[in-house]
């Protein structure tokens, strides 16, 4: 098997300046298939714009960026979606206003939108009902099909949480970005993110990355961790290596430990 057959995501000597600000430096990173791969690093450490250059929400200002062996350095989000690479936020980009289902299927739009051409002589039905038909599937699959007409915004912040990782799903994703998936969630709330992510990678064929300050879920869920450190590459291994490591434990002032 070749490397880009290994690794569905591979960032080389990336950089990104911001004026005179170096954000990220170097910094280079390799995603196996069906791993779940965690990206931490105390705050300012240059995880969130290292997800924005990926996504291709910033372009690089040096390194390259190879998805699926094929370099998407600087191509457009939009670009980036069509080839299943699919990012979340730290806040939930939910329209409240909407349903949950109606969210969903808005996160459908990719692979189910019709030209306006189908939609003035009517021939998008097919479309519009597979995309009904996947978005019940994915609320179902996450247990929330039971909320699919309740107003988004009448949800719990876990269950919001989820609806995200639902939208996100719809968009059939190759790689998923998680950034902070747990951020605000109670113990109870966590448990049920952790597991859900875990059937996403599991059940949905989906390779995941995740940037997490919450230790104990990345440290349990994750199978690979990679540490950055004001914008570099400070330990990469597994999750007992990362924890064992005294550079981390520094970084983190013992916190990791």
């Amino acid at each position: 098997m070749t490397t880009s057959e290994q690794h569905i995501l591979e960032v080389h000597n990336l950089g990104r300046n911001f004026g005179g600000i170096v954000a990220v430096d170097d910094f280079s990173l390799k995603v196996r298939r069906g791993e779940i791969h965690g990206l931490i690093g105390p705050n300012g450490a240059g995880k969130t714009t290292t997800f924005n250059v990926i996504s291709g929400f910033y372009p690089p200002s040096r390194g390259r960026i190879v998805y699926a062996g094929e370099d998407i350095s600087g191509r457009a989000t939009s670009d980036l979606a069509s080839l299943g690479l699919i990012r979340t936020f730290q806040g939930t980009t939910l329209f409240h206003e909407l349903s949950v289902i109606d969210n969903v299927r808005l996160g459908r739009h990719r692979s189910a939108k019709a030209s306006f051409l189908q939609r003035v002589l009517g021939t998008d039905r097919a479309v519009e009902q597979e995309a009904d038909e996947r978005a019940h599937e994915i609320l179902a699959f996450l247990g929330m099909d039971g909320l699919a007409e309740e107003l988004t915004a009448n949800l719990s912040h876990g269950h919001q949480r989820a609806l995200g990782l639902a939208v996100a799903l719809a968009a059939d994703p190759q790689l998923m970005l998680l950034d902070e998936p747990f951020t605000g969630m109670n113990p109870e709330e966590t448990k049920r993110m952790v597991d859900l992510v875990n059937r996403v990678r599991d059940e949905q064929d989906v390779t995941i990355v995740l940037i997490e300050h919450d230790m104990q879920a990345v440290m349990g869920l994750c199978d690979h961790i990679t540490v950055m450190n004001f914008g570099t590459l400070l330990a990469s291994g597994s999750p007992k290596e990362v924890r064992a490591n005294p550079h981390v434990i520094e970084a983190y002032l013992g916190s990791a430990a």
